[in-house]
């Protein structure tokens, strides 16, 4: 692939309310831990320009809310992305025990629905002292679900642009993937019918 040709990709950070999302969105974008919280309300989007494996990829990474009354429309956000990000906050259970259902939602809107749609898993404030998920049960969720996990700090940028890269590594590798199929299939050539002759 030409270096030279940019590759937009859409990417979406999902989970539960409160896990840090855009916190995370903040420290990856501008290398930034901003103390104050504020809710996100539907979903904001954050646009950044990386190079990866000689590629210029330029991020278009959509923040969601994670309100349960914002559910139904921030699920309208997931059509065409090209990965997500699973976020969850290991010193609440609840928000790891829910990672279920946001995946869920994510897979249910991707047309066509595919197993292999790019998803990383991240166990956020790992500089916390009360840790309620234990790394084991972390990993082994992952594990089973074959997606990466990384316990990453939003405000000590630990193991961020890691997850990040990871994530947009893996979302290149689809999109390659799906525009060789769609050129394989564009260039199938049928056999021309044998013109029948009148008498």
């Amino acid at each position: 692939m030409n270096p030279q040709k940019k590759v937009d990709l859409k990417l979406i950070i999902v989970g539960a309310l409160g896990v840090g999302k855009t916190s995370l969105l903040h420290q990856y974008v501008h290398k930034r831990f901003y103390e104050e919280y504020q809710t996100t309300l539907g979903a904001s989007i954050l646009s950044k320009v990386i190079i990866l494996d000689d590629t210029t990829l330029k991020l278009q990474i959509w923040d969601t809310g994670g309100q349960e009354r914002f559910r139904s429309m921030v699920s309208t956000f997931y059509k065409g992305s090209d990965g997500c990000i699973l976020a969850f906050d290991v010193t609440d259970l609840e928000s790891f025990e829910a990672l279920d259902v946001w995946r869920g939602d994510v897979l249910a809107k991707i047309i066509p629905m595919e197993q292999s749609y790019p998803m990383v898993v991240l166990g956020n404030k790992i500089d916390l002292e009360d840790r309620k998920v234990p790394l084991e049960m972390a990993q082994g969720w992952c594990e089973e679900k074959d997606m990466p996990y990384f316990e990453v700090s939003a405000k000590n940028d630990i193991n961020v642009v890691q997850a990040f890269e990871v994530l947009a590594r893996q979302a290149l590798l689809r999109y390659r993937g799906i525009l060789e199929n769609h050129l394989a299939d564009s260039i199938k050539l049928t056999p021309s019918q044998a013109k029948s002759r009148c008498c």
